[in-house]
């Protein structure tokens, strides 16, 4: 089966990088899917201007903020109804190592049935709450898998087997907001779809604007562990099954 690729960018009032990104972009010659979720007039201006720009790139505005898991899926869901077999997710803000986009790709193309994550290499421009705190939701991950396979469940620099991802979210509901990240990959790893990791720099620029929001975002992955644990209570069974099998 022929693979076709494209580019999902969620936006929501990301105005530095976004611009650069997308002409970082161009040398690849894919489609670009750039989701306007909500963002404000100065903001819908400028991605309106780069679609008039970009023959290759598609924008699709949500009237209403709905967060980047929302943004994210409705961009998989548009990638797939326009033909394409895999989507290569990227964040508008500029923290992604564009230059390691021909690995993903590449890795991809090799293993088309899974789906390719980077592994995040931090340089001193992330903060240490962050950095410590992402282990919290590494254990979380080791537990709901019972696995040590996932690396890690929260970069948002990813490459997407579409058709599996359109059966997950035939049958779940995934979170609207920065749980999505994590939980579509606990989901897909249940449904057996190989995961690779690939080492990409991430970069926290001084100038950069988050969307993490720290009580409100901090309770909605903390729900979502919960239901993970019990939906791995369930699979319980299966996922000792398949470690049993694995280590054999």
């Amino acid at each position: 089966m022929k693979q076709h690729y494209c580019f999902v960018i969620p936006n929501y009032n990301h105005s530095q990088a976004v611009a650069t990104t997308i002409e970082a972009l161009q040398q690849y010659a894919i489609p670009i899917i750039l989701i306007d979720d909500g963002s404000d007039l100065k903001t819908q201006t400028l991605l309106e201007q780069l679609a008039a720009q970009y023959q290759n790139l598609t924008l699709f505005r949500r009237t209403v903020n709905g967060g980047k898991g929302a943004a994210v899926k409705t961009g998989l869901s548009l990638a797939y109804e326009m033909g394409m077999s895999h989507g290569v997710q990227i964040d508008a803000d500029g923290q992604h190592n564009l230059a390691d986009i021909e690995v993903l790709l590449n890795e991809s193309k090799s293993h088309p049935n899974a789906m390719i994550s980077g592994r995040p290499v931090y340089d001193d421009s992330i903060s240490k709450g962050r950095y410590y705190g992402r282990y919290i939701t590494h254990v979380w991950v080791y537990i709901e898998t019972l696995s040590l396979s996932i690396k890690d469940s929260m970069c948002g620099f990813r490459v997407y087997p579409l058709s599996a991802c359109m059966t997950l979210m035939g049958k779940s509901s995934l979170g609207n907001r920065m749980d999505f990240d994590i939980e579509i990959m606990v989901r897909l790893f249940w449904q057996k779809v190989p995961i690779r990791f690939i080492p990409t720099k991430v970069l926290y620029p001084p100038d950069g604007v988050s969307h993490f929001n720290v009580w409100k975002d901090n309770w909605l992955i903390s729900k979502m562990h919960t239901r993970l644990f019990f939906g791995m209570l369930v699979r319980l069974p299966v996922l000792l099954y398949s470690k049993f099998r694995g280590a054999q």
